[in-house]
């Protein structure tokens, strides 16, 4: 499979400073790729792409403190532009997520905020797809909108887990279709929770999906058919007293890359105990794919809603996307 070229953003670093950001969209020289020449680029506003792939990282469990973005614009034709900057989310950085992503408090000194994000990428975000790795970016971006009090744009959004699932669904249950194990599977170069090299690694996954199976971003984005029940019930699991996790007590929510069985023993074997509800003793939420035909107009399962609830009460509760949730298994 053909990986493809990328034109990177920025000087010295994946992630920019607030005026690198701004000189590289009105066409500053950036960093390009050893096998791209050396070029004056047009702004990005300029141009029309297939498709966006986009990528946040958040300060804490709270999906609107993003404190960095992602892009990776694929031409019909070209290298894919890609870029990130660090933003201030005006808001605390949680130990667990600072681990994940090394971004802290520190590193955000002086970035913009979210709100000027918007007002500048909202008119090129709103003329081309947008594409996500699960339903978290999408996720946080409308609810950064809520917290500043700003319109959530209309976008148009495609997941690539979907396309995933479809272009290689031997992967389901041996390793899943999160990023972690496509970089592994797929051959795929980036460092995971670096929101500019997840978004070229979602840009790429799309990519290689239609080389693998013919269809286009749209075909293979279609809205797959409704989820039972019965399907998504989760098995109560005690976690091993000698695993790595053990005193973690974890909820499942939404459609996974694996059933909820398999999900249930990973997690009890690292140490989880694995519960169907969640509860006061509820210490993570694992959000997979979401139907919105059963969430009853919500835009969160209830489960969803019930641990955000909790956490504002005090209790100490993570809400992180399935593949955060591998990475923890495997670490």
């Amino acid at each position: 499979m053909r990986a493809p070229k990328y034109i990177r953003g920025a000087p010295n670093s994946n992630t920019m400073d607030s005026m690198s950001l701004i000189n590289f969209l009105r066409g500053a020289r950036g960093q390009i790729a050893p096998d791209v020449p050396v070029t004056e680029k047009p702004s990005l506003f300029d141009k029309t792409f297939r498709f966006i792939a986009l990528d946040v990282e958040t300060a804490n469990s709270d999906s609107s403190s993003i404190c960095q973005i992602g892009l990776a614009c694929v031409p019909v034709q070209g290298p894919v532009m890609s870029l990130g900057t660090l933003i201030d989310p005006e808001t605390h950085f949680d130990s667990f997520n600072v681990n994940l992503h090394g971004i802290d408090a520190v590193r955000v000194q002086g970035q913009p905020n979210f709100e000027w994000f918007l007002s500048g990428f909202q008119e090129l975000l709103s003329r081309q797809p947008l594409v996500q790795h699960s339903a978290f970016d999408k996720r946080a971006i409308e609810s950064a909108c809520h917290a500043y009090g700003l319109s959530v744009p209309d976008l148009t959004w495609h997941d690539s887990v979907t396309m995933a699932r479809r272009a290689w669904p031997e992967f389901k249950g041996n390793g899943g279709h999160g990023l972690a194990n496509l970089k592994v599977e797929l051959g795929l170069e980036f460092q995971h929770h670096d929101a500019e090299e997840d978004a070229r690694a979602a840009a790429q996954v799309v990519l290689l999906a239609e080389e693998r199976t013919g269809l286009t971003l749209q075909d293979l984005a279609a809205p797959k058919r409704k989820a039972s029940r019965k399907f998504l019930a989760t098995p109560s699991l005690e976690g091993r007293q000698d695993g790595p996790l053990h005193g973690h007590v974890a909820c499942f929510t939404g459609s996974l890359s694996m059933s909820r069985t398999d999900a249930a023993k990973l997690a009890a074997d690292a140490g989880v105990t694995v519960r169907n509800t969640v509860s006061g003793k509820t210490t993570l939420l694992v959000v997979g794919d979401q139907d919105l035909t059963l969430l009853n107009g919500h835009d969160k399962s209830s489960k969803h809603r019930r641990a955000e609830e909790l956490s504002l009460q005090g209790q100490k509760i993570g809400i992180i996307t399935e593949s955060t949730f591998l990475a923890m298994l495997n670490s």
